[in-house]
């Protein structure tokens, strides 16, 4: 993998196991040589893994639109900013950029691009890896009710499995980089669950 996009939160959470974290999973990318594709800000969460790349040698591409370019202080040191009009525009663009996802602790909008990766990915729109870093437990809950899914009927177990977690930034990359896309569809018939 040459790139991989991150969603995170534009605020620090409650914990500072998060923001130490994603300072690491950026260290972690400059020393394997992976360039960061995020959303361009300087703040929170997404501030510290760009400054986690950054200052160890590594590139990191930021997607911002631009009425968020003043709420979301864009990030002054990046490789790359790139300025796009809309949030959906954000995340196609992230998309194109990257070889894979990880999602790190984060609100509303995290949760959006997660899914909507996830979304894409299950239609069969790519075939990227896409993860969870479980920091501190951080998406325990997700994860069971992802299950649900899966135990109701709504969600293939195949497609559950699209989604790759660990509480290791290690294992998390080397699960990506070993990732086998699924070869089933999306659609749930009662002769498939």
């Amino acid at each position: 993998m040459k790139r991989i996009t991150v969603f995170c939160g534009s605020s620090s959470g409650t914990e500072e196991i998060y923001t130490s974290q994603a300072t690491l999973l950026g260290e972690i990318l400059a020393k394997r040589n992976i360039e960061l594709v995020y959303g361009g800000a300087n703040v929170g969460l997404m501030g510290a893994v760009a400054d986690g790349v950054l200052n160890h040698g590594g590139k990191a591409i930021g997607v911002l639109p631009n009425f968020l370019r003043s709420k979301e202080i864009a990030h002054k040191q990046l490789t790359e900013l790139i300025l796009v009009d809309t949030m959906h525009e954000r995340k196609t663009k992230m998309n194109d950029l990257c070889d894979g996802v990880i999602a790190l602790p984060g609100g509303f909008g995290t949760m959006d691009e997660l899914f909507e990766m996830l979304t894409w990915a299950q239609l069969g729109l790519h075939k990227k890896p896409i993860a969870l870093l479980n920091i501190d437990g951080y998406f325990d809950a997700l994860i069971v009710f992802i299950q649900t899914m899966v135990n109701k009927g709504l969600l293939k177990e195949a497609n559950q499995q699209m989604l790759l977690v660990s509480d290791s930034i290690d294992e998390l990359l080397d699960k990506m980089t070993n990732y086998v896309p699924p070869t089933v569809g999306k659609w749930i018939s009662k002769e498939n669950i």
